[in-house]
């Protein structure tokens, strides 16, 4: 048999679970032709891969690579991890539809989390038809924020009757051009306004497409076991997929709690509800600057936002309330020191001062600071938020069912997406679960890791033909030396590609990586929910 690649003598995971094998993988026309042992016939590349893992390229599900891929379409630090496919539009935030008059509006809300990205009107089926070609495959996602912008702008208040049809009409026509679902960002202004029979309207127009709700939860601090309920309260009520993302107890206050909600979603499980989580293995998070103030200041948007941080009462109001309760949505912090500055597009020379060294060098006030900086920077300041717990980490890490997303962009070590100093995770995720909390702490079996990176995203994203490495399966293929792949990046030092100099990438039958190098190849497809709910 004549194959296009085959790959001889590798430690074979399927991604289903089961333990690796010594095995070929024969891969012809852009799918897995055939494996076994050995498998006989010839190829025009031949992979030499004894001493290499053999693993379905990693599904990255949980990303913001919406704001980068346009601009980044090699994706270096996602299929140098391994990763094949990315699922973005998460957390509300997406850059369609995008109404005519709404451009502006748009750019403004999601100046932290894309500074560099072109906006446009745009339908969500044009979205989808001119996406660029990419290094990985996209799914996309509708973001609730995004809809309540377009519809109500950043109004503090329950839709009337016509807005919440609107909304419906809009999000209709993202899942009919193949959206794989809606995301929530119920943390933050305006998805924060949205009250639960405004989620559950949406999440049954969900049901009837067998379209999936991917949530960042309404608060991931002080009250997480609430915001979990209410997550499984709706997939239970609507019957749809609940994907809660990028899954944490932040705060000093709430660590301890994820055994907790492990539980909770176990026994949520066991009674039919489908619901799943994932997370990034890191003690630290990333957020706009502005999320972590009491959502009240920023109300009106973004210039009524910066206009409402010159008043001393509002200094005064934020001061009370982060002494009260902690930051919004991320719970108490050590020290200011916790509070990084990541990604400044307006003043770039701050990256990597923390709020306690500017505080100290002003001669001022922690929460002076945060709003002098806000302003200086017009809203578009992004930061690190060192609030997790180590331990809680770990629990989630060696959790079977807790899967793997990085919550990261990708980017490169050059260019406009090199700017800045973001969180490691855009670099890391992947090889850090299986360089240190496999090969180090040794927290689970390979492929036990391998699963929730591969198998478990697929099932939960229900895509027809990838994430296993099975005979008719779309061959996205990564190979790595489960002894040499390793994170790099760092806090301070973040954009380094991960060790491992035989690490090569298959996407869609083409090689995207080769021996830890790029081949300028961009063989990504966008993946499309079919009307049945898979996606292919």
């Amino acid at each position: 048999m004549n194959f296009d690649i085959l790959i001889r003598d590798g430690m074979v995971f399927d991604g289903s679970g089961n333990t690796g094998k010594i095995a070929d993988v024969g891969i012809g026309n852009g799918r897995i032709a055939a494996v076994g042992t050995p498998v006989d016939g010839s190829a025009r590349k031949i992979i030499a891969a004894a001493g290499l893992a053999v693993a379905p390229g990693f599904i990255d599900i949980k990303t913001h690579s919406d704001f980068t891929l346009p601009i980044n379409p090699k994706a270096e630090s996602k299929v140098r991890q391994g990763v094949t496919t990315e699922i973005i539009g998460h957390c509300g935030f997406s850059v369609a539809p995008c109404l005519p008059g709404k451009v502006e509006l748009l750019k403004d809300y999601l100046s932290p989390s894309a500074p560099w990205l072109p906006f446009r009107e745009r339908s969500f089926a044009e979205y989808l038809d001119t996406f660029p070609a990419t290094a990985v495959n996209a799914g996309m996602l509708v973001g609730h924020n995004t809809l309540r912008l377009m519809v109500m702008g950043m109004d503090n208040r329950a839709p009337a009757a016509h807005e919440m049809q609107q909304m419906i009409a809009l999000l209709e026509e993202g899942l009919a051009a193949g959206a794989l679902g809606m995301s929530s960002g119920l943390f933050t202004s305006p998805g924060s306004y949205a009250k639960r029979d405004e989620m559950v309207a949406l999440c049954n127009v969900l049901k009837r497409h067998h379209a999936g709700y991917f949530t960042h939860i309404r608060d991931e601090s002080n009250q997480v076991i609430e915001a979990v309920e209410e997550a499984i309260d709706i997939g239970a009520s609507c019957g749809v997929h609940v994907e809660i993302v990028h899954f944490k107890c932040s705060g000093t206050d709430n660590w301890g709690k994820v055994a907790t909600v492990m539980a909770m979603l176990e026994a949520a499980r066991a009674r039919g509800v489908d619901v799943d989580c994932d997370a990034y293995p890191y003690t630290a998070g990333s957020n706009p600057l502005k999320n972590i103030l009491p959502q009240w200041v920023q109300a009106g948007g973004v210039e009524a936002m910066l206009g409402r941080l010159k008043l001393e009462d509002t200094r005064k109001r934020i001061r009370a309330e982060i002494a009260a309760h902690g930051l919004n949505n991320w719970g108490r912090i050590k020290n200011w020191d916790c509070i990084q500055i990541s990604i400044s597009p307006h003043t770039p020379q701050y990256s990597g001062r923390t709020i306690a060294q500017l505080a100290a060098e002003r001669g001022k006030d922690p929460v002076d600071v945060m709003c002098d900086y806000l302003i200086e920077d017009q809203g578009a300041t992004r930061v690190l938020v060192t609030s997790i717990s180590e331990d809680d980490v770990r629990e989630i890490v060696r959790c079977p069912s807790a899967l793997v997303g990085s919550d990261g962009n990708c980017v490169a070590s050059y260019g406009i997406v090199s700017q800045g100093l973001p969180h490691p995770r855009f670099y890391g995720t992947f090889p850090r679960i299986i360089g240190h909390y496999v090969h180090e702490e040794k927290l689970m079996p390979l492929e036990t890791a391998i699963y929730k990176m591969t198998g478990g995203p697929a099932k939960a994203l229900k895509l027809k033909d990838r994430g296993l490495l099975k005979e008719g399966y779309r061959a996205d293929v990564t190979l790595f030396d489960p002894a040499d792949f390793r994170d790099r990046a760092t806090y301070d030092n973040p954009h380094q590609y991960p060790t491992g100099d035989r690490t090569t990438v298959i996407v869609n039958g083409k090689m995207v990586v080769e021996n830890a190098r790029h081949t300028d190849a961009i063989p990504g497809i966008v993946l499309r929910r079919a009307a049945n709910g898979s996606v292919g």
